[in-house]
């Protein structure tokens, strides 16, 4: 027993000298966001795979914004290739390159592929991440991918890691499962404080974000900001009184209107 004990401990020790070396070799981007930076030690890692998981319907903008900034600091005006299974655009809807271009991120840079189905999308996914020429690279899978599993994610990361290239994995309506990336998170769509100006009476755009796995380093939750301008993640101003929640566009209060109006 004495031997066993010692045995798993040496393992232990290795285990754990070999993660902090991992870590200390990873070339990382910050995302702005102090506290999120420091609990991924520096920023998010490069060359490497990243999971973004949010619910079905309104939460998928949400998710899509976010993994569009995190893609946005990674690529480094580089190319980002984002590869979509046919059934997430039939769900979600088509990328806007005007979308895009408000995030602060440059559309000439972005170049979207349809896959017809899961598998498609995953070697569509393996052949961009082993070009060096790719700054990043998002497959967009929706619901539950029996394909992705364990052994795809290892495939796409050793790709990654080949080639620099980061990938980033968004999955709608998708519970997690067993992977080699190197962080996980949970997003949702965060209220937006109005500005002091009419044109910015919306704010910037503001994500729930939860990390909930981080290989070197411990989760978290925070409410990250995206600025536009900077293209990077902030800590949310603080503002003294509290938001109102905006009404939902009701189509039959507006002809009420128009009709008042005439």
């Amino acid at each position: 027993m004495s031997a066993a004990r010692n045995f798993a401990a040496l393992r232990s020790s290795i285990e754990r000298i070999e993660t902090h070396g991992a870590a200390c070799g990873l070339r990382k981007v910050p995302l702005g966001h102090a506290e999120a930076d420091a609990h991924l030690q520096g920023g998010l890692a490069l060359g490497v795979m990243h999971e973004v998981f949010a619910e079905a319907g309104r939460q998928g903008a949400a998710a899509t914004g976010f993994i569009a900034g995190l893609a946005g600091r990674v690529a480094a005006r580089r190319p980002l290739v984002w590869i979509r299974q046919d059934f997430a655009e039939v769900e979600a809807g088509a990328i806007s390159m005007h979308g895009f271009s408000e995030l602060g991120l440059d559309p000439r840079l972005l170049v979207t592929v349809r896959a017809a189905d899961v598998d498609q999308a995953l070697r569509t996914t393996a052949d961009a991440l082993a070009c060096d020429a790719v700054g990043a690279v998002v497959l967009e899978v929706w619901g539950e991918a029996k394909q992705l599993d364990l052994v795809a994610s290892r495939k796409l990361t050793l790709a990654a890691q080949a080639s620099g290239a980061t990938g980033l994995v968004l999955r709608m309506a998708a519970e997690p499962r067993a992977s080699t990336a190197e962080t996980r998170w949970i997003v949702r769509a965060a209220h937006s404080p109005p500005g002091s100006k009419p044109w910015t009476a919306w704010g910037s755009p503001q994500f729930e974000a939860q990390l909930v796995r981080n290989r070197h380093g411990p989760t978290g939750r925070w409410i990250m900001e995206w600025k536009c301008d900077e293209c990077l993640f902030g800590k949310p101003a603080a503002y003294s009184q509290p938001v109102a929640a905006a009404p939902a566009y009701r189509p039959h209060q507006t002809a009420i209107i128009q009709r008042r109006a005439s």
